[in-house]
């Protein structure tokens, strides 16, 4: 199911948004009618919407928009708003004013997923502060990765320095608890709600640091807490008590009513 403006959505909509890939967008989680951190994925849509298009977005209208696409459908799944200008035009993306919101939705993953292997490559998004549709680079990484027999990608910046995964955050388990890398990445909502009920610290991690971390751990809204097995072939703990204490404090957030 897809819908723009609360609407069907036209062909000729989609393909101004697969010709410019101008916009942003944000994914939720739904379980049972009910969104865990809902008004975050709001307000990151209104923050970036003034960000790529200087235009301010009403939050309950976007809501509207989702609850009729969704209709009355229970279980889990998960809902993508998509924020993107019909009329843009590459030679002229300053004219991009005037936003839609599209609305999608998809099967949702299972709650508990194996630990990932992931490969560690140098990669640095454009805008990190923003969920954006630029995802050529990110997807790039993320092939390679997998072509090299990992699970996913793990990006790295200057001075070796770990910020965040494909399109995921990441954060480990040291000596004195939970470390969340501080650099330049995505403020992810899974990432703000665990840093709003566990104790934790955030400093640069060096890979060479990550590498020997008693655990680490990739979050997003559609995976939740997810353990990492190991980098670049470094093996990891796929299990750790405080690993299984942020999981289960993840899953006891309330979720928001659609």
């Amino acid at each position: 199911m897809a819908t723009l403006d609360g609407r069907p959505v036209t062909l000729d909509a989609l393909q101004v948004l697969a010709l410019t890939g101008y916009g942003h967008f944000t994914s939720m989680r739904v379980d049972d009618r009910r969104v865990r951190g809902l008004s975050l994925h709001m307000e990151r849509l209104v923050r970036d919407c003034r960000t790529v298009f200087g235009a301010d977005l009403d939050p309950e209208k976007v809501l509207d928009h989702v609850r009729r696409t969704t209709g009355e459908t229970t279980g889990s799944f998960v809902v993508r708003v998509t924020v993107f200008d019909p009329a843009v035009d590459l030679g002229r993306p300053d004219k991009a004013q005037t936003p839609s919101v599209l609305v999608t939705t998809r099967p949702a993953d299972r709650p508990t997923m194996p630990p990932l292997r992931v490969k560690a490559v140098r990669h640095e998004r454009d805008l990190p502060a923003v969920k954006h549709l630029g995802l050529f680079g990110t997807l790039h990484a993320r092939r390679a990765a997998l072509l090299d027999g990992y699970d996913d990608a793990l990006f790295t910046g200057p001075g070796d320095r770990v910020s965040e995964g494909a399109t995921w955050n990441v954060g480990f388990i040291g000596e004195d608890g939970i470390v969340w890398p501080k650099a330049d990445v995505l403020p992810g909502v899974t990432m703000a709600l665990l840093r709003q009920i566990a104790p934790h610290r955030t400093t640069p991690v060096t890979l060479t640091e990550a590498k020997g971390m008693q655990a680490a751990f990739a979050t997003s809204t559609a995976i939740g807490v997810r353990a990492l097995a190991g980098i670049d072939g470094v093996p990891m703990a796929g299990e750790h008590p405080l690993l299984e204490e942020l999981r289960d404090a993840y899953l006891a957030v309330p979720g928001e009513r659609l």
